[in-house]
């Protein structure tokens, strides 16, 4: 993918999907702690849980640090889109273990409170999918730009590198607000030098083939188009971390 086709804007058409679909989200998000699932390492007691080899297999890692969406909600463990990566690297040889820290309803915030403990170890590469339900609420734009800059920043102090995925704003709050939120992801991934996935649902949202009952969270055919276009965006960075250290 090139930069101009990662930043050319949606078609109208499919942007209109993408916030009708988004616009649900928030109640799905919410989940109660009931339905999230039992802890099993320092990642997963916070919401988050490693998808592949235990740490004492010291491998360089790759950090998913999202909602819902990178939780896996709905979904089998081994379905979700961190675990459909390792699952990839496996089979391409590469050696890295996947650390799922998703959160079911978290926002900007929440992942920057922490980002600390998501990037304990030798963490290579942090996948960022944030900002989905910062957009539910409305929060403003620029505390969303401030949280993900201090993720950026903090990371780049780590020598982590970084994958910037953008979401899309529901309509609820008027276009300006809409157009602000899709831009201010465009402008971190430009101004701080990170790989960008302009729309982490691409393919997938406004699509029932490819989403749970619930029409916004991606079904287990869903998590596959999610994690082919991760892949793409993701591949050209392992070489280069390994290179780096």
């Amino acid at each position: 993918m090139t930069s101009q086709q990662m930043a050319r804007p949606a078609p109208v058409a499919v942007v209109v999907v993408i916030v009708m679909t988004v616009s649900m989200l928030a109640a799905a998000c919410a989940q109660p702690a009931a339905d999230r699932r039992e802890p099993t390492t320092r990642a997963s007691r916070d919401g988050g849980s490693a998808v592949a080899a235990p740490a004492a297999a010291k491998r360089p890692r790759i950090v998913f640090l999202g909602d819902s969406l990178t939780a896996g909600l709905g979904l089998d463990p081994a379905q979700s889109v961190p675990a459909l990566i390792q699952e990839r690297l496996t089979d391409e040889g590469y050696a890295y273990e996947v650390v799922n820290a998703g959160v079911s309803g978290d926002t900007t915030a929440g992942g920057l409170s922490r980002l600390d403990w998501s990037l304990d170890g030798d963490v290579r590469i942090l996948v960022i999918e944030l900002g989905g339900n910062d957009g539910l609420r409305g929060l403003p734009v620029a505390a969303i730009k401030r949280n993900l800059t201090q993720i950026l920043e903090r990371a780049r102090e780590r020598q982590v590198h970084v994958l910037l995925t953008g979401m899309e704003a529901p309509p609820n709050f008027g276009a300006s607000y809409t157009t602000e939120f899709r831009q201010v992801f465009r402008d971190l991934a430009r101004e701080h030098g990170v790989s960008f996935m302009p729309f982490f649902l691409d393919g997938v949202a406004g699509n029932p083939k490819l989403n749970q009952a619930d029409g916004i969270h991606p079904n287990p055919a869903g998590a596959r188009v999610v994690e082919a276009n991760v892949w793409h965006a993701l591949e050209p960075l392992l070489e280069k971390s390994t290179q780096d250290r």
